[in-house]
């Protein structure tokens, strides 16, 4: 029962923090400024709006059965009550009204009309509180004749309830406002934090972030700052490291390389300059996977003119690409142009053509990337994501590589906060779906 309940509130909850907070200070508030309202509306205020109307219609009441039993008094008897109470009276036989004049969603005319009702009777009286700003209408009729009545609202009901839902009202609304702002102050710290690490997580290095907010959320940012530091010291430090090692590993092998030059067994020295040639490339695989998270500023992209460029490059008939629609995201253009060229190669090396068609969502954008090439077993499309994996069978994806091209691949693209999957290929080959966050 409970958990239902549960999952219900948090489906009607809101999901932002700040939002959450809102409801929390201002129902209470607002809870409390009903539970007065009603409590005065209930006992005071309608008791008080009865016992004024019954007042009212009793002196009605009474001038009636005045005008009735001493006719010859009348005009002294309704001056004193003008000068007094601030009644208008007149008798007339005109016609009595047929149409109500009531307002039916109304307390003042809805206490009105009960106690009229109960004193008069039905069909007997009329009245109207809407006709004039300051004045209620009444017209009672008495046998022939028609007494019409013309009284102060103050009379039918009491001229403080505006007063008294303003100085209910105004305070909350003011107290509300002020929650407002204290609560986007407090919750702008956390929205910072969690747009920094959200940037970090995709490979950006936040190096403007400071700390901000209530001492909780101070430590939380400064904790979340010197993990990155220590990210990134790291990050340096192996790319330092293998391209200290890269330097290491080249000279001896240009040494080799000028040795074998000089070798007199040409059959010798030329298959032993393919393997240290294939040793220089593997090399340069290793320091490419390495540097993927190389520092790079995040910028805003035209996927259409990467492309483009991406086919001006590559200078093959046999890459077609449909980049129609104009699409701009956000992220490091080197990187992603590294990945949608190795993505490409790979199809124009085990393939005859490649076929891109970049697509614009509402808050993605989605590049299709298809070849006629052999393909990869639906089994291993997890398997050739791992660094150092190899394909042994129709179709390998780095012939003089060490596996590492499609790790780079979905590193670069899972880093700007998108996806990677693979497929089959409307034309038998391997479909290459990316997809980029705007």
């Amino acid at each position: 029962m409970f958990s239902g309940f549960n999952k219900i509130l948090k489906i009607i909850l809101p999901k932002r923090l700040f939002y959450r907070a809102l409801i929390i200070v201002a129902a209470p508030t607002i809870l409390l400024q009903l539970i007065i309202t009603i409590v005065f509306y209930d006992s005071i205020w309608i008791k008080a709006n009865k016992n004024t109307t019954r007042s009212l219609v009793a002196q009605l009441k009474t001038i009636e059965e005045i005008y009735k039993n001493d006719k010859k008094n009348l005009d002294f008897f309704t001056d004193s009550y003008k000068n007094n109470f601030n009644f208008e009276i007149g008798i007339n036989q005109n016609e009595f009204p047929q149409i109500s004049g009531e307002r039916k969603f109304s307390p003042m005319d809805r206490s009105l009309r009960r106690e009229l009702k109960s004193v008069f009777g039905n069909n007997n009286y009329w009245f109207s509180t809407s006709k004039f700003k300051k004045a209620v209408e009444i017209k009672i009729k008495s046998e022939k004749d028609v007494i019409e009545f013309l009284v102060p609202k103050e009379m039918v009901s009491t001229s403080s309830v505006r007063l008294f839902v303003l100085w209910t009202t105004l305070p909350s609304i003011v107290l509300i406002v002020i929650a407002l702002i204290f609560l986007k102050n407090q919750t702008r710290p956390l929205v910072k934090l969690a747009k920094a690490a959200e940037r970090f997580g995709k490979g950006d290095y936040v190096n403007d972030f400071r700390p901000s907010g209530a001492q909780e959320i101070r430590k939380a940012a400064y904790e979340f700052d010197r993990m990155a530091k220590r990210i990134n010291r790291h990050l340096n430090q192996r790319s330092e490291m293998l391209s200290g090692i890269s330097h290491d590993l080249r000279t001896p092998l240009t040494r080799l390389k000028l040795q074998l030059a000089m070798l007199s067994q040409k059959d010798l020295s030329k298959n032993m300059s393919k393997d240290i040639d294939e040793m220089e490339k593997m090399l340069n695989d290793y320091l490419q996977f390495a540097k993927t998270q190389a520092q790079e500023t995040t910028i805003d992209i035209n996927l259409n003119s990467l492309f483009d460029e991406i086919y001006k490059n590559f200078n093959n008939d046999n890459l077609r690409i449909n980049n129609s629609e104009v699409i701009i995201i956000k992220g490091r253009p080197v990187a992603l142009k590294r990945s949608f060229e190795n993505v490409i190669q790979n199809g124009l090396t085990y393939g005859k053509k490649v076929f891109v068609n970049l697509q614009k969502f509402s808050n993605r954008a989605m590049i299709i990337i298809d070849d006629d090439g052999p393909g990869i077993p639906e089994d291993q499309f997890k398997n050739v994501f791992k660094p150092f994996f190899r394909l042994d069978k129709s179709r390998s994806l780095n012939k003089s590589g060490v596996g590492l091209g499609l790790a780079i691949v979905e590193d670069i693209i899972n880093s700007h906060g998108g996806n990677i999957q693979l497929g089959k290929s409307q034309f038998s080959g391997l479909q290459v779906k990316i997809s980029l966050p705007f």
